[in-house]
């Protein structure tokens, strides 16, 4: 399972924790702007905006997880099982495979207006990459500077829902999510009052008291709201340093551990990777697993007039600084 965020303070980020049991050897990749684009159904598309993030390359094809583009347009796709449902092709639409919504998406919309008005005519088909690799269930996050929308394909159509706190998880559909968080209005960063009895001296015995009640597990339904909560009330400096360091703080909240999510055998759920892009500057950051350390890949030091894709493998093994 997964958590997408952003986060505004001086400049606007975007980023992820990418959870599963395994990896499929994902890179950082950047598409550069005259990368030909073909599309099982829809029209190739020879020169648009670079794009850079999470992928896994396949027969030369960036299969992104998440991504920004050089406007500072950012999407994430999420796993979204038993709810995502694809179409059979439908004549006179946008017929578009799973794995190619984000490049279809990203290499030509520089905000989320555009984004509208492409997704007016779009049909998310029942299309594989391959027969070793099928479409994943996922819905998506898409996000401008300034605000977010999720998009889900169920069984009764494409639902285009405006995002208001910015966050995605996983199941259930996102308007549950949402509606959910009425239950938890009451939690409060202040010092709790006491409303249980006016008969009873009750005190606060310990700081942060106003959030019992927040979710700590580490299922969909409650990692979306306390990833919100967090979000929601987190306060950062304006600088790079103090902004990408809250926002891998704010991931840290929800992030999964080895052995607290077992999926069978010998397999365990973890968070991969979690990820932080600057869509002003064009720059992913990231950690992984085992290695806590930011690193960062800017996409305008790159060629990004060319035709190849850059792709940086992770650095996963710790970085440890001896002091002495």
């Amino acid at each position: 399972m997964c958590t997408a965020i952003t986060y505004n303070t001086k400049n606007h980020y975007f980023g992820r924790n990418f959870d599963l049991e395994f990896s499929y050897k994902e890179t950082v990749t950047i598409t550069p702007r005259n990368y030909p684009f073909k599309f099982r159904k829809a029209k190739e598309i020879n020169n648009h905006y670079a794009i850079i993030g999470m992928a896994y390359v396949a027969d030369e094809y960036p299969l992104y997880y998440d991504a920004i583009n050089e406007k500072g347009l950012g999407m994430a796709g999420l796993n979204f099982p038993e709810n995502a449902d694809y179409k059979d092709e439908k004549e006179g639409m946008d017929n578009i495979a799973p794995f190619e919504f984000i490049p279809w998406v990203l290499s030509q919309c520089a905000n989320l207006n555009e984004v509208r008005n492409l997704l007016k005519n779009i049909n998310i088909a029942n299309i594989n990459f391959s027969d070793n690799l099928p479409a994943s269930p996922l819905h998506w996050i898409i996000s401008d500077k300034e605000s977010s929308i999720t998009v889900e394909s169920v069984k009764n159509g494409l639902n285009i829902y405006e995002n208001p706190v910015g966050v995605l998880t996983n199941n259930p559909t996102f308007d549950i999510n949402m509606f959910n968080l009425n239950n938890y209005m009451n939690l409060s960063i202040e010092k709790p009052n006491n409303n249980f009895s006016k008969k009873l001296n009750l005190n606060a015995y310990s700081r942060g008291m106003g959030a019992i009640g927040l979710p700590g597990d580490l299922s969909s339904a409650s990692r979306f709201v306390k990833a919100t909560f967090t979000k929601m009330n987190s306060i950062s400096g304006d600088s790079e340093s103090e902004s990408i360091s809250q926002f891998f703080h704010i991931l840290g909240s929800v992030e999964q551990q080895r052995g607290c999510v077992h999926m069978g055998e010998d397999k365990y759920e973890i968070t991969i990777y979690s990820s932080c892009c600057n869509m002003d500057k064009g720059i992913y950051y990231y950690t992984t697993y085992e290695n806590s350390q930011i690193t960062g890949i800017d996409m305008y030091k790159e060629n990004l007039d060319d035709k190849k894709l850059i792709s940086y493998d992770l650095i996963k093994g710790q970085q440890i600084f001896m002091q002495n």
